[in-house]
């Protein structure tokens, strides 16, 4: 029936015969060695059954492949830089769906010092936005660890979170203005650089975190900052996630919420890191704390005794038990290395269960403390590592395996201790998904979780874009009813 994706019908011959008249040679590729890369998931799960990928060079020839699929009744799965956690760029096995690649698009395609903006097309990387950022003292300061391989596309696509939130905000808040290929093919320019546009309808932010659902990102117009003249970068010593809240909120007050990062790696999660990089500093010795690594950037003068005093007040208060304000950009790097430590530990050391959650900040010291009694129950034997970006209350909640055991748990256990965290997150009035999306694998997940009302609403958004439900089928919405 329209509005599902069982009418959807695999590409034939005709279609398949025009797209490659359209993109030309090097645009649509069918070679096995060479589709493998787009099937991959960066943490070796689930991996796609794409057979055909389509690799666009201009938003027109997008429009024209969407316009033909649309006709031909074929799903498409819009592909970034293949970083996702959650399917959400996963083709079916069957190769019934068409991967549409971005990566041929990367044209930064103005910087406009005056209005503070970059417009780039959406197969740029992170990373290249960032330095065409830096090559005119301006600051692009989404940032998070696959920046050097991610697309900008997919960060807005999935509203990417990152390390600077705290201060700058998410994807969602860095971006002014989208261009738009719709399911039927047509294109919406809403590429303006302004801060007010009170004109109707957000119809930017129906796209922003949509995950190809609703159209396929092709450019946007994003926010550049000045770069901060100086950053003070320190790590301190708490005994628990509530402390650390508190310490977050004295630090804000005392430097006129001048912190771009607030990183919480509490002592069980920094074990596991050094079973995988046994190198790792030891700011505090022998001394076992949980750990804050913030960064204070800002343009005044007396920032370092600012950002000195605020943490000797925390010191004599209580909050903190020890700290060390980083010396040099060596031993920054060392801090930042305990940080990014963890989820590599994670992923070498395999998982039974992850996920991305938020909750207020008032909330997650009793989340973090429900769920670390909760799961200890549920699975005695296992480990947890429950850490994140503290600022903004998102944690990454992971259940791994006994030491030197192995993460092949049944289905059965998987489900009850996702279960379990999700439901304590929504207990506490959280998100099931704070930075990684939707996608594929969480999609059963939001059925269960968002309300009726709001499920609702999202379906007759989607039915009313993409009747066919050609857009990314199965993701985010299991099926349009």
């Amino acid at each position: 029936m329209p509005g599902t994706t069982n009418a959807l019908r695999p590409p034939d011959a005709a279609l398949i015969a025009h797209l490659r008249e359209l993109l030309g040679p090097d645009g649509v590729v069918d070679n096995p060695d060479l589709i493998d890369r787009y099937n991959s998931d960066p943490y070796g799960g689930a991996r796609g059954g794409a057979r055909i990928v389509l690799r666009p060079r201009a938003t027109q020839e997008v429009a024209a492949i969407v316009s033909a699929c649309a006709a031909a009744g074929v799903g498409i799965v819009p592909r970034g830089g293949g970083t996702g956690f959650l399917g959400g760029a996963r083709a079916r096995y069957d190769g019934s769906e068409l991967v549409l690649s971005l990566e041929r698009m990367r044209k930064v395609r103005e910087i406009d010092i005056d209005s503070g903006t970059i417009t780039v097309e959406a197969g740029c990387i992170l990373a290249d936005v960032q330095a065409a950022a830096a090559s005119k003292d301006r600051l692009f300061p989404l940032s998070l660890g696959a920046e050097g391989s991610c697309h900008i596309g997919g960060n807005l696509a999935t509203n990417a979170g990152g390390i600077q939130v705290l201060r700058y905000g998410n994807a969602r808040d860095l971006c002014l203005g989208l261009e738009v290929v719709l399911p039927d093919g047509s294109i919406v320019d809403g590429l303006r650089a302004l801060r007010k546009d009170n004109s109707g309808y957000d119809l930017r932010n129906l796209f922003i975190g949509s995950e190809g659902t609703l159209g396929i990102i092709t450019a946007a117009v994003l926010k550049l900052f000045p770069v901060p003249a100086q950053t003070v970068c320190a790590i301190v010593g708490v005994l628990d996630a509530g402390r650390a809240v508190a310490l977050l909120h004295q630090l804000q007050a005392l430097t006129d919420s001048a912190a771009s990062c607030f990183e919480f790696m509490p002592r069980g999660a920094i074990a596991l890191a050094r079973e995988v990089v046994p190198d790792l500093a030891r700011p505090f010795g022998a001394h076992d704390y949980d750990l804050v690594l913030m960064e204070v950037g800002g343009s005044r003068d007396n920032l370092g005794e600012t950002v000195e005093a605020a943490l000797a007040g925390a010191l004599e208060d209580g909050l903190a038990n020890d700290v060390v304000i980083a010396a040099s950009e060596v031993q920054r790097r060392s801090f930042w290395r305990i940080r990014e430590a963890i989820p590599e530990a994670i992923g070498r050391l395999g998982w039974i269960i992850t996920h991305d959650v938020s909750v207020p900040l008032s909330r997650v010291a009793g989340l973090t403390a429900e769920l670390q009694t909760e799961l200890t129950s549920l699975a005695p034997d296992c480990r947890l590592a429950i850490y994140g970006h503290l600022g903004d209350g998102n944690l990454h909640v992971s259940v791994l395996p006994p030491a030197g055991g192995t993460a092949d748990a049944d289905n059965t256990q998987a489900r009850e201790l996702s279960r379990l965290v999700l439901s304590a997150v929504v207990s506490h009035r959280g998100s099931i998904s704070a930075e990684h999306g939707i996608g594929e694998d969480k999609a059963q997940w939001l059925q269960q979780f968002k309300s009726s009302e709001e499920l609702d609403l999202m379906r007759r958004l989607k039915r009313a874009l993409d009747p066919l439900g050609i857009m990314n089928p199965r993701k985010v919405l299991t099926q349009l009813p």
